[in-house]
């Protein structure tokens, strides 16, 4: 079974993160912060995940620590389960509509992290429970840099801040859960490493 258990402590949050690539799908999720929690939901179900967080973080600051290591945490789990990529089908790429708002997500398992996300033309305006969409990059920045993924992610159409970042977790899980089918039994790599 493909999974890992990471615990990040810092002087600003302190975050537990279970992982589970191959189901079933649930687990406790209790951040302290409800959108995200929703968010964590969305990787949950439409990744098909087992994903248990239990964290806290200094909110009376602002919501910026605790989402951005809550992202770096789930990295690190993830790149435990893959153990090193052995049979990873490794590209992915889903749309998620919602609404007026259209997401893409494409994204490598390849080791060398990267973060395509450009807020500021987004123009997305607002926040939901707290987050908004420097939130989600900062999210998105964390998971990418820890789990070694290259990530894509391109809003298409929507102005509606929860529907934007509600699609992006939705795209992100999908493209996730497709990448990380074990569909041969070799290193997807010509170089022989990811």
């Amino acid at each position: 079974m493909r999974q890992a258990k990471i615990e990040r402590v810092t002087s600003e949050t302190e975050v537990i993160v279970d992982v589970g690539l191959d189901g079933p799908a649930g687990g406790s999720l209790n951040t302290g912060l409800g959108f995200l929690d929703h968010m964590l939901e969305q990787l949950q179900r439409h990744g098909r995940f087992k994903l248990m967080v239990e964290a806290r973080g200094d909110l009376q600051v602002d919501v910026h620590h605790l989402v951005e290591d809550v992202g770096i945490t789930l990295g690190m789990a993830l790149k435990e389960a893959l153990a090193g990529g052995q049979g990873l089908e490794r590209y992915a790429s889903a749309f998620a509509p919602m609404d007026e708002t259209l997401v893409h997500v494409v994204l490598d398992i390849s080791g060398r992290p990267y973060l395509g996300f450009e807020p500021e033309a987004l123009n997305v305006e607002g926040e939901a429970g707290g987050m908004n969409v420097y939130h989600l990059r900062e999210f998105l920045r964390g998971l990418a840099n820890h789990a070694g993924l290259t990530l894509h992610l391109r809003v298409l159409s929507g102005r509606e801040v929860h529907h934007v970042i509600e699609a992006a977790f939705k795209a992100l899980a999908r493209s996730l859960y497709a990448a990380t089918r074990i569909t041969r039994d070799d290193l997807p790599s010509t170089k022989g490493v990811l």
